[in-house]
């Protein structure tokens, strides 16, 4: 018995399938189809995340600090992820939201400043062109419907100017003497412009060390998505540096007296 379908009834073309079928070993798109590659490669939502990442400008130039934490939903899943990178000589970029996209973004800076490097125009690309391009990949991405699920600071020094500003997913663009990010633009931001605008030409590096810490310790208090392990990066004229990881000093007596804690009843 002839099982192929175009012979039945009806004279066989072979430029021409009638029934839309062809013999196994020409049959389009023949391949796995649970094949990784072929399989949809981009965010559809965040899953690791991080959370606040916290700048200010002081008087030789900026800090900037996040926690080590990534976590697995409302899990403490990844205790040693760093957020802070630097860019180049002169610019350092942070980030909460999804890990993975931030992990493409890092990806994607990788590359331009190796194609910047291959130019040797003896031009090098500062804060302010890296904050800008990284705010026309997040509006393209969105554009796409495909966003990536981050939000950044940028911060640098360069030709004695120092640079903070802010990008996210939406690519919405601002800049301020103090930014952050997750619930430390909740929790963070109104110490940090209590203590810094007004005063960013005056403030001391040990002194922006000390605003960092204080905000980064109300942090780990008040929000289950922080953690006491952070890094503190340093933008100045003699270049970018991050810190290696530091630990809180933290104490939780206090919460003995606040109503409701633990075994109270009054």
């Amino acid at each position: 018995m002839d099982h192929f379908p175009t012979n039945w009834g009806r004279p066989r073309n072979d430029a021409y399938d009638a029934y839309g079928t062809y013999p196994i070993a020409v049959r389009p798109n023949n391949a796995l189809k649970d094949a990784f590659s072929a399989g949809v490669q981009r965010t559809q939502a965040p899953i690791v995340t991080g959370t606040s990442v916290l700048a200010l400008k002081y008087k030789d130039g900026i800090m900037m600090a996040a926690d080590n934490l990534a976590s697995y939903g409302s899990l403490a899943r990844f205790k040693d992820v760093k957020r802070l990178q630097t860019v180049g000589e002169h610019t350092v970029i942070g980030a909460g939201g999804d890990m993975s996209d931030f992990q493409y973004i890092q990806t994607v800076l990788d590359e331009l400043m190796i194609d910047e490097f291959a130019e040797q125009d003896g031009h090098t690309l500062g804060p302010a062109e890296i904050h800008e391009y990284l705010s026309q990949v997040m509006y393209a991405r969105r554009s796409k419907l495909d966003p990536l699920w981050n939000a950044l600071l940028v911060g640098g020094y360069k030709d004695g100017q120092r640079f903070l500003a802010f990008v996210d997913l939406l690519g919405t663009t601002y800049s301020a003497s103090t930014l952050a990010t997750g619930y430390g633009a909740h929790i963070a931001q109104p110490l940090l412009r209590t203590a810094v605008e007004g005063n960013e030409d005056v403030l001391t590096e040990d002194e922006a060390l000390k605003i960092i810490e204080q905000c980064m310790r109300v942090l780990f208090y008040r929000d289950a998505r922080s953690l006491d392990k952070y890094q503190v990066a340093k933008i100045t004229a003699e270049g970018a540096t991050i810190s290696d990881t530091r630990r809180l000093d933290t104490t939780w007596s206090f919460a003995e007296g606040i109503r409701g804690y633990g075994a109270q009843t009054e």
